[in-house]
């Protein structure tokens, strides 16, 4: 029997890219239920979005702003026995994400991982060094086996959820939590290559200048430290 795929866009001002990845996502996953998060935007993303005429393209519009917490809005509303995400500015990453599903026959979550063979990252210098550092930092706090930790990039069976629900607060920090626990729980984690494209804007969200990124990081490193503590 086949399994119903859903995969969760959680998007803040992302009309350059937005039509372009729902488009890539129906192309490359058939049947796929896209659950979308709108976060306020004050561009013309959440019109791009309501003008795509399909009914497996499911949108939810909020006041508030949060990618942890948009993350939970969509995994409640998603129905698939399988569940991802992406990030909505990284369409060209989409067409490994049926590999991905595959793997699922014999894992529980596969993630695509930058620090593995094959893969590569093409981001400025600054941000591909300060990325790397901060993911051996966390695999050494959380003593773990995972390559790239806070990679994001996955599909998981929804069944996980049963021993595992991830702590909805926070940016991208709170998914590295949730890979520390089930990781610690003994489920099988799969880990894909893939080139991380160039951001289209030059900056993600999480890095529109240097003040904004140190402090998001000290949001990781103390979110690291409590997962370790919460565990011991």
């Amino acid at each position: 029997m086949k399994k119903k795929v859903s995969i969760i866009l959680c998007t803040y001002n992302e009309e350059l890219e937005i039509e372009t990845t729902i488009n890539e996502l129906f192309k490359f996953i058939p049947d796929v239920e896209i659950i979308l998060i709108d976060d306020n935007s004050t561009d013309q993303t959440l019109q791009i979005v309501q003008s795509i005429n399909n009914p497996n393209l499911i949108c939810y519009s909020r006041k508030t702003r949060g990618l942890a917490s948009a993350f939970l809005v969509g995994l409640i509303n998603s129905s698939g026995d399988i569940v991802g995400w992406i990030d909505s500015n990284m369409n060209t990453v989409i067409k490994n994400y049926p590999i991905m599903i595959n793997k699922l026959n014999d894992a529980d979550i596969v993630i695509l991982s930058r620090y593995i063979e094959g893969s590569k990252d093409e981001r400025n210098q600054f941000r591909v060094i300060v990325s790397y550092l901060l993911n051996k930092f966390s695999k050494f706090i959380l003593r773990s086996n995972i390559n790239d930790i806070s990679s994001g990039l996955f599909v998981m069976k929804r069944e996980l959820l049963l021993t595992a629900v991830p702590i909805a607060f926070g940016h991208g920090e709170f998914f590295m939590e949730f890979l520390s626990r089930i990781e610690k729980q003994g489920h099988k984690i799969v880990e894909l290559p893939y080139i991380h494209p160039v951001d289209i804007e030059g900056n993600s969200k999480s890095f529109p200048n240097l003040y904004t990124f140190m402090r998001l990081g000290v949001f990781y490193i103390l979110r690291l430290l409590r997962t370790l503590f919460k565990r011991q």
